[in-house]
């Protein structure tokens, strides 16, 4: 790095050690789990050396198009586009034109260049390999070795995942909290370079940080336990705590940013560690929200939740979980992400949909962006949403979700391989192509109708799929609502006697179990039933 940011030496600012532990700093997990994308041009050797003259280059405009990316980085106008769609839905600031853009207005408002040099900066992390056995001997009869299947487990199916194991080895949320922590602690100074601004008549050596360029470091990292609705980066520093709104902030010395946030790491790290600690030599908890994915679900199966904006539903097998709204209450995100399935089927309204490493799924997709879809897949098909219930163009409003534009037929496919796990990789398989999804039959597709489950809400304005669904899915609907009601008006006409009624309920019975095996649903069946 040409002018690296070395700790300050003035008075070290300590942090409270008295604080509520809810001022820990934090990464900002959706930036982590929601916002690498893999493009290998996206990801850099030396990071800093790549993007410094980058951001000589695009601080001029400011805000960048996928016009003017897709020049700077020589990569596609597609990729460019999914740049720019992936950051406007995991962006921390609400109040960035980027994030209020329509989903058509997305390339014209364009992104700040600072947020962009951090997300591309991010491109270089490496997700957490899974943990080690204490007896990796005795478990080499359960643990397989990698794949490109699903970056973690090769002979496993994800069905049988659920069932070994072999998913308690998987990395819990607390060890990928620690993991990525430890990531920003090595690459801070470099980040804050990237931030940082000469000072005025010092020349380069002297690097500062204003108050704005330090808030953009709140797409990395946050305070509070609250995503979106925790402190601000500013409030929670003591350099520009106290700053008049009406005057704008002194600029502050990059070393001196640097040593506070390093000394907030080390205490969050400290923190963590004694969870982690506390967890592995205690019994587990599946009710702690921070548990490993095995743990929850070798018990019930349960899900879990983090407070910090983002939901996990993982361990599920043969059954139901339902979240309500106020369950996921407080989320900046816009974004789903469906990996490691078998044989589900997902119906989502979101903003984007990324879909990894999953094997005869069916997805029924309310999307703005086009469906991403990564790793390695098979006979994955999707469809145009399927349901409705009736706060649910409510929901849509307040996450800025249009019905009107729905890109549920245009799957973008990336590489098979993930180039952000810590695998070694073959020569050139980082060049394979993920098998994309197939369009769904239109006789095949059907309307879900969700259970009232919760009969004592307050009901909301929407009476029926806000999504317009294509020309041959109407059509394909109205035939079988005819159908249906053909059969239904012959049954009733019909002078049968009792004998010959359970003749006829007979002949149904066996018509619909034919067609349970030739539609190949007969498996769901099998699905829902106990081992």
């Amino acid at each position: 790095m040409a002018n690296s940011i070395e700790p300050s030496t003035s008075s070290r600012e300590d942090p409270d050690p008295t604080r509520n532990l809810n001022s820990l700093i934090h990464p900002r997990r959706e930036s982590f789990e929601h916002g690498l994308l893999p493009i290998p041009k996206l990801i850099f050797t030396d990071p800093i050396q790549s993007l410094i003259p980058l951001k000589e280059k695009l601080a001029s405009t400011q805000r960048v198009n996928s016009e003017i990316l897709s020049e700077s980085l020589q990569i596609t106008v597609d990729h460019a586009r999914l740049v720019l769609d992936t950051l406007a839905s995991v962006l921390h600031s609400d109040s960035d034109p980027i994030v209020k853009a329509k989903p058509d207005e997305i390339d014209l408002v364009g992104a700040d260049f600072r947020d962009l040099i951090l997300f591309l900066y991010l491109q270089s992390y490496k997700r957490l390999l899974p943990r080690t056995h204490k007896d990796s001997a005795a478990v080499a009869d359960v643990w397989p070795s990698t794949s490109a299947f699903d970056g973690y487990l090769s002979a496993l199916s994800p069905l049988q995942l659920v069932r070994s194991n072999s998913r308690r080895f998987m990395p819990s949320q607390i060890d990928e909290e620690i993991h990525q922590l430890s990531y920003l602690q090595k690459h801070m100074a470099n980040i804050l370079h990237l931030l940082a601004e000469p000072a005025e008549g010092e020349g380069e050596e002297s690097l500062v940080l204003s108050m704005e360029g330090f808030e953009h470091l709140g797409f990395l990292v946050q305070f509070g336990d609250k995503g979106s609705e925790g402190i601000s980066l500013s409030q929670a520093a003591p350099f520009f705590a106290n700053s008049d709104p009406d005057m704008p902030a002194v600029p502050v010395p990059a070393g001196q940013v640097h040593e506070w946030i390093l000394q907030n790491i080390e205490s969050a790290l400290e923190h963590l560690t004694e969870r982690a600690s506390a967890r592995e030599n205690g019994p587990a908890n599946t009710s702690d929200p921070d548990v490993a994915m095995a743990d929850a679900c070798t018990s019930s199966a349960k899900p879990s939740t983090s407070t910090r904006g983002l939901s996990y539903i993982e361990g599920i097998s043969k059954s139901s979980y339902v979240k309500q709204a106020s369950d996921l209450k407080g989320s900046s995100l816009k974004a789903v992400r469906v990996e490691h399935c078998e044989r589900v089927h997902v119906i989502t309204a979101a903003n984007r949909v990324c879909i990894a490493n999953c094997r005869e799924c069916v997805f029924f997709l309310g999307v703005n962006q086009r469906p991403l879809i990564v790793g390695d897949n098979h006979k994955l098909q999707v469809a145009p949403y399927n349901t409705f219930y009736s706060k649910l163009e409510e929901h849509m409003a307040e996450v800025g979700i249009e019905a009107t534009i729905n890109k549920w037929d245009e799957p973008l496919a990336l590489g098979a391989i993930d180039p952000h796990d810590s695998l070694s990789h073959p020569a050139g398989v980082s060049d394979v192509q993920a098998e994309s999804a197939s369009l769904l039959d239109p006789d095949h597709f059907t309307i879900f109708l969700i259970p009232n489950w919760y009969g004592g809400e307050s009901p909301g304005s929407t009476k029926d799929n806000p999504f317009p669904l294509p020309d041959a899915y109407i059509t394909s609907q109205k035939r079988n609502q005819e159908n249906l009601g053909q059969v239904k008006q012959l049954l009733r006409e019909a002078p049968l006697e009792e004998n010959r009624k359970r003749e006829l309920s007979s002949a149904l019975h066996v018509y619909f179990k034919d067609w349970l095996y030739a539609s190949g649903n007969i498996r769901q069946l099998y699905c829902l039933q106990g081992d």
